[in-house]
């Protein structure tokens, strides 16, 4: 069965093509998109059923198609590898995306790019697989650039809109600055160890660099360039809250599944590297200590229900990069699995709310939807606990106990990244029932025109499920990726132990429930009272235009190089080639003054020409 390893991305490739060149009808487009994702579902199980029943030689199986270039040596080649840490990856963005796609068939129904958008979305969906089982940083480097070009594609897909185009464009240029830095790091890394097979390359630069060596850190800090741009992470993460122009489904795509956890992929897969480069693997726990709070503030501002959920992205996959920082490596690919299914959730049953509300995305114009939409404020509830981390119950309150305990006990842990941790939960708790509260209780704003059917309805059903029992498999999911991504607790004396720490988070849960009951349910005057103080307008503003990051790229960046594009546009190079620009035209006036339609004269030319050409030919 692991023979099948390639299906699994040449399915949805193939889709995507037959959808791009074919004509289909609605329905047909509907089985092609829905039936490539299931496929490359079920060939995941496949061959995860296989791996975990006869594992392969060192908990790794490769499987090489050709040799794509071979130059000077340089030999890499269309190849994937399987390990616990990519076999968990794919099959959740598998799973996770047919889920999407299913979704998408109704969601999508009455738009007019109804097979262009599937078109998308499967290939969305090959290039993620591809990126994850690629062997050799040369194919996922493939793989990243095709989830990027889907972002654009995707985010502007209503490009009729000037605005979504204009999103589609920051998302791919702020990605760029990542991607250039990762392709940098890739060349260091050739340059000195003369590969790009991932696990080649580890062991080369475990042989020939100390830890702590200059180019360790050199290469792992570019790689976390890209990572931070895909990722939305400080300081590239002012793409994400404008990609929610998208379709719902997108967003959902793009949050739960790709692209955004293509950064936290990459820094797993060469943890190798980032252990020689200390200094690199800190800056990763203090650039997702960062964003997790500053994502986290900026969540409370927001008016959009999806903007909202794109800052609770940004802050959720900080906790992420705070785990993957402090070493505590598993938990980090256990949040994303978490993260996945209730972050997907919450996006699919926002698309009911909106939907059902003729496009409304306010959620102050909502409110009293909790009995007229019942399935989508159970289903966003159980989501939305996952995501605050309601304890003993949600998947997301493993994933995230076990982060915030690494922030301390973990090689790189202290007790101020634990403190950060927890503040994370008091925020993210607030955020999420702020919108619970606003959309689904209190007096009704809008009216219901529209129900979900059961296309709609069953992912969110699976969701649910999987938001709860989700974190019952922490225990064999750890044994599990052991060998592939090693945890080392305790690292340092904490003075509590887990246990208490997670008590102590669960606390934080219930105050942060409690404070959001106060001013987003009960007495809702209070938040508005405080929002109105000069103070607080001021910092309401601040934390709602993303902490001023576009104001400051803008006036730092952007004016800059327009005013420089503008002076340059005139200098001497630019003359130069106007200058052969004019002279072609001179000739060209001077040559069509001797097309007069006259035969005598074009015969007497010809015969003068003839003559001129002989007289060469003799004397010189």
């Amino acid at each position: 069965m692991l023979g099948l390893l390639w299906l699994l991305p040449a399915i949805p490739f193939a889709s995507a093509l037959a959808l791009a060149v074919l004509r289909f009808s609605r329905k047909q487009v509907a089985w092609i998109a829905v039936g490539a994702t299931a496929a490359s579902t079920v060939v995941s199980v496949l061959v995860t059923i296989a791996f975990l029943s006869a594992p392969p030689v060192a908990h790794a199986y490769t499987q090489v198609l050709w040799t794509w270039i071979d130059v000077g040596g340089f030999r890499p080649e269309i190849a994937f590898y399987l390990d616990p840490l990519s076999l968990i990856m794919t099959l959740v963005v598998a799973f996770v995306s047919f889920l999407i796609h299913l979704y998408s068939t109704e969601f999508m129904i009455d738009d007019d790019g109804y097979s262009r958008f599937f078109a998308y979305m499967n290939l969305f969906v090959a290039s993620m697989l591809t990126l994850l089982l690629a062997n050799n940083l040369l194919l996922l480097y493939l793989g990243w650039e095709g989830v990027g070009l889907c972002s654009y594609l995707l985010i502007g897909f209503w490009y009729r809109d000037p605005a979504n185009g204009a999103a589609g464009r920051k998302a791919f240029v702020v990605t760029r600055i990542g991607d250039t830095a990762m392709v940098i790091g890739l060349f260091l890394l050739f340059h000195d160890l003369g590969t790009l097979q991932i696990q080649e390359l580890m062991l080369r630069a475990s042989q020939n660099w100390h830890i702590g060596s200059p180019v360790a850190v050199a290469a792992a800090l570019l790689l976390l360039g890209g990572a931070v741009g895909k990722s939305a992470q400080l300081p590239l993460q002012t793409w994400l809250p404008d990609a929610m122009a998208g379709p719902t489904p997108v967003s959902a795509l793009i949050h739960a599944a790709t692209m955004v956890t293509a950064g936290v992929y990459l820094i797993a897969r060469t943890h190798v590297l980032y252990s020689l480069a200390p200094a690199a693997q800190f800056a990763v726990a203090l650039v997702g200590a960062a964003t997790l709070l500053i994502a986290g503030f900026s969540a409370l501002t927001q008016w959009d229900l999806k903007r909202v959920l794109a800052y609770s992205t940004m802050s959720q996959i900080g906790y992420m990069f705070l785990a993957l920082g402090v070493g505590a490596w598993p938990a980090a690919i256990f949040h994303f699995m978490t993260h996945a299914f209730f972050k997907a959730l919450l996006f699919l049953a926002a698309g009911i709310v909106i939907d059902a509300l003729h496009d409304e995305h306010s959620i102050f114009r909502m409110g009293g939807l909790r009995t007229r939409l019942p399935i989508a404020f159970w289903t966003f509830t159980i989501a939305g606990c996952s995501l605050s981390g309601l304890p003993l119950i949600t998947a997301g309150a493993f994933s995230k106990d076990w982060i915030i305990w690494g922030a301390w006990s973990g090689p790189n842990g202290n007790a101020g990244l634990w403190i950060v941790a927890l503040a994370g939960v008091m925020l993210t708790t607030l955020y999420t029932f702020r919108m619970i509260f606003l959309v689904f209780f209190g007096e009704a704003s809008s009216e219901v025109t529209k129900r979900p059917g059961k296309a709609m309805l069953i992912p969110c059903f699976v969701l649910a499920f999987l938001s709860i029992v989700g974190g019952y498999v922490k225990a064999p999911f750890a044994r599990f990726l052991e060998t592939v991504l090693p945890w080392t607790e305790g690292a340092h004396s904490v003075p509590i132990t887990e246990l208490v720490s997670e008590v102590i988070a669960a606390l934080v849960f219930l105050m942060g429930v409690y404070l959001a009951y106060i001013f987003f349910l009960r007495k809702r005057a209070y938040a508005a009272a405080l929002a109105s103080s000069a103070a607080g307008s001021a910092l309401h503003q601040f934390w709602f235009s993303d902490w001023g990051m576009d104001w400051l790229y803008d006036r730092v960046f952007v004016r800059p190089l327009v005013w420089f594009a503008r002076v340059d546009k005139g200098d001497f190079i630019d003359g130069f080639y106007a200058g052969v620009a004019r002279m072609n035209e001179l000739a060209w006036r001077i040559l069509s003054r001797t097309e007069t339609g006259r035969l005598r004269w074009y015969a007497a030319g010809i015969a003068a020409g003839s003559v001129v050409f002989i007289a060469v030919v003799l004397f010189l």
